[in-house]
């Protein structure tokens, strides 16, 4: 069964929290981020997402991170669950960081 509620971690320290995940796959939660180019202290920051109900227990999903209360950027996290060996849990994900920049000809710098 692929459950996205609880707390999960990265290999680089940064957790998250997922809410209930309803009954269409909408979830929300936190992200309290280990790592940031910010010269403010990383906070909380919320999340949303939607995951996909299947039944092989191999889900997919995606969320987005608003890191509003201390930086002017965006994240977006796409993944899969899947319950591997001695029954741990691991969620494979990649993601995109939006960063605000000063004008259109800087666009080229703001993703990563």
């Amino acid at each position: 069964q692929c459950d996205l509620s609880g707390w999960w971690k990265n290999d680089l320290g940064s957790k998250m929290q997922v809410f209930k995940v309803d009954s269409d796959g909408s979830f929300s939660g936190e992200y309290h981020t280990a790592v940031s180019s910010t010269k403010k202290a990383p906070q909380p920051s919320p999340l949303v997402g939607s995951q996909h109900l299947d039944e092989d227990g191999q889900c997919t999903f995606g969320f987005t991170v608003n890191w509003k209360k201390f930086s002017d950027s965006t994240a977006v996290f796409v993944g899969q669950y899947f319950s591997g060996d001695h029954e741990k849990e691991v969620l494979q994900t990649s993601w995109l960081l939006r960063e605000k920049v000063d004008s259109e000809t800087d666009d080229w710098k703001a993703t990563r």
